[in-house]
């Protein structure tokens, strides 16, 4: 294990100097990956994944990556453990760090990551959270870079680049921020009114990362890359009709991409209600890449667990 312990809880918790390594790296691990070309530094290694809501990418990305990597996975929800119960979750994180190298956890408020990561005595990573969702975006500026740059300077692809983020002031959205204000390119932010991004929550002081549309046209005018999400998130089910009424106008459609750049990209984290927050003829269109993006989690997932491990390589 690397000396420094480190946890992954949000976006902002590694260095941009640290992402360029990690996307080079991911681009390393992908060609190994279809190249049947075995790379398992993480034999004998143990991944805990903690699961409060459902999952299919991050438990499959997760638990396929660990095995690929040579190391085993303990997979544990709160219907099978202490942890849906009354132990404090300080408990629960001293004795699950003392039996794995790893923990990954998907739950609902940041608060109980943290809480669980200052007991850890290994790597915390936030499989998503109300707050923050960072391996999707880790995983979305990989497959930006993959489409438009060059993997070996990661980093200046995304440079000056124009995000535009139609939909929910959601954990997504807040990451999203995050990414912007460390890695120097610009969001386009545009969501209903009483849907908007929380600075706060974000962590993000610096307004120069992002500016607010009420038109979500206008947000993806000349945008190099047009991003949304599903207009209800887990937690959020009681609202849904609200939402669907509210989010009505925030639907990505062929108008909203025949303004943004003519090599535009298009994604999506997944799973996706076409007719909703996203054309079909949009999400299955040609400048779509949610595909590569939902693999790309794999890969990208696989280079920030060898790295919390193991450091640079």
């Amino acid at each position: 294990m690397s000396q420094t312990l480190k946890h992954y809880l949000q976006f902002s918790d590694l260095t941009a100097d640290e992402y360029a390594y990690l996307f080079t790296r991911s681009a390393l691990i992908k060609s190994k990956f279809k190249a049947y070309d075995k790379h398992q530094p993480l034999t004998d290694r143990t991944l805990a994944m903690i699961f409060e809501k459902a999952s299919t990418r991050t438990r499959i990305s997760f638990e396929a990556g660990m095995y690929q990597m040579g190391g085993a996975v303990v997979h544990l929800t709160t219907g099978d453990s202490q942890l849906g119960r009354a132990e404090p979750i300080e408990d629960s994180a001293k004795v699950i760090s003392r039996m794995v190298d790893l923990v990954m956890i998907r739950t609902y408020e940041q608060t109980k990551i943290e809480r669980f990561a200052a007991n850890s005595r290994v790597p915390v990573i936030n499989g998503l959270t109300n707050e923050f969702h960072p391996c999707q975006i880790l995983a979305d500026l990989f497959t930006f870079i993959e489409h438009r740059g060059d993997v070996s300077l990661p980093l200046d692809c995304l440079k000056g680049k124009v995000v535009a983020w139609v939909g929910d002031g959601n954990n997504m959205a807040n990451t999203w921020l995050q990414a912007a204000d460390l890695l120097g390119f610009t969001v386009h932010v545009s969501t209903p009114s009483g849907y908007e991004v929380n600075q706060a929550v974000a962590g993000v002081s610096n307004n120069h990362c992002f500016k607010v549309f009420t038109d979500p046209l206008q947000a993806c005018r000349d945008a190099d890359l047009v991003t949304t999400d599903v207009w209800t998130s887990m937690g959020y089910e009681a609202e849904n009709e609200a939402r669907r009424k509210a989010f009505a106008a925030w639907c990505v459609d062929e108008a909203m991409m025949a303004v943004a750049k003519p090599d535009a990209l298009f994604m999506h984290c997944l799973p996706a209600h076409r007719g909703e927050e996203v054309q079909a003829e949009v999400i299955d269109g040609a400048q779509s890449v949610v595909w590569d993006e939902a693999e790309n989690r794999l890969h990208a997932q696989k280079a920030l667990m060898e790295f919390l491990l193991l450091g640079r390589l």
